[in-house]
């Protein structure tokens, strides 16, 4: 997910300061990081790529992330790239990337989907910089209820970048997996997600919806998911209502 935004902090470095230019790029990275603009699981530009839009040699760039990766900001993935370190703790589960939706049909279990939202809108920063979206880009975002049995079990709100898929907005997603959308209509080659597990307290919005008193214990699962050629393609909130649905992985040792 090569960023499109603009070089960092526009390039601004003060060549003839008495801070070295390594430590400059340093301090305007983990400013970024600070406010948002480059949230956890953020991936930043190649090395030639940044040391391009800023105007310094390879090195110097290789020498500010090393300074980052040294106090926990960020990591180097061999063969993906340098990306922005979650603050939480993240143990690497084995499971196939399928949806809610599938894995409700596989075990045959009956469910309703009701649209809450619906529509093309301008995305949080944080949901920009995680869909790799250029200036003024687009998502359409779907908010969505799922009841078992008559009883609300999980609220999902996703946001898909607009620009890979024209007309989006046209489909019933009250009748419509996304994922199969995406595939299916699109020709999309989904590949791969990283998933992220938390406990939280329902806001006033989910309690609502999942019919929880504000404050109750939800599960939260946030998602990023990326095409076969790595570009990010959605990003997704769950609330899960935990006493009516226990999110289960199937682990091997071998």
């Amino acid at each position: 997910m090569n960023g499109m935004e603009p070089p960092i902090a526009d390039g601004v470095i003060n060549r003839g300061a008495p801070v070295a230019i390594h430590a400059q790029i340093s301090e305007q990275i983990r400013n970024r990081i600070a406010h948002g603009e480059w949230p956890a699981h953020y991936r930043l530009k190649s090395e030639p790529e940044l040391a391009a839009d800023l105007g310094v040699s390879r090195g110097t760039v290789r020498r500010a992330l090393a300074t980052l990766i040294e106090e926990g900001l960020l990591r180097q993935v061999r063969g993906r790239g340098t990306f922005v370190t979650s603050m939480t703790f993240e143990p690497s589960i084995a499971q196939r990337l399928s949806t809610l939706s599938e894995d409700f049909a596989s075990q045959g279990v009956l469910f309703d989907t009701t649209v809450l939202t619906h529509g093309l809108v301008t995305p949080p920063q944080p949901v920009a910089a995680l869909l790799d979206l250029p200036a003024l880009g687009s998502v359409f975002h779907l908010d969505r209820l799922r009841s078992t049995a008559g009883e609300p079990v999980t609220l999902l709100s996703n946001f898909v970048r607009a620009d890979v898929v024209p007309g989006i907005e046209e489909f019933d997603f009250s009748e419509l997996s996304l994922f199969g959308v995406l595939e299916g209509h699109f020709g999309l080659k989904i590949g791969t997600a990283r998933r992220t597990f938390s406990a939280e307290s329902a806001t006033a919005e989910v309690a609502e919806a999942l019919q929880l008193p504000v404050g109750a214990p939800v599960q939260y699962l946030q998602q990023v998911t990326y095409l076969t050629d790595g570009r990010p393609i959605e990003y997704s909130d769950v609330w899960i209502h935990s006493e009516r649905l226990k999110v289960t992985s199937l682990l091997s040792r071998r």
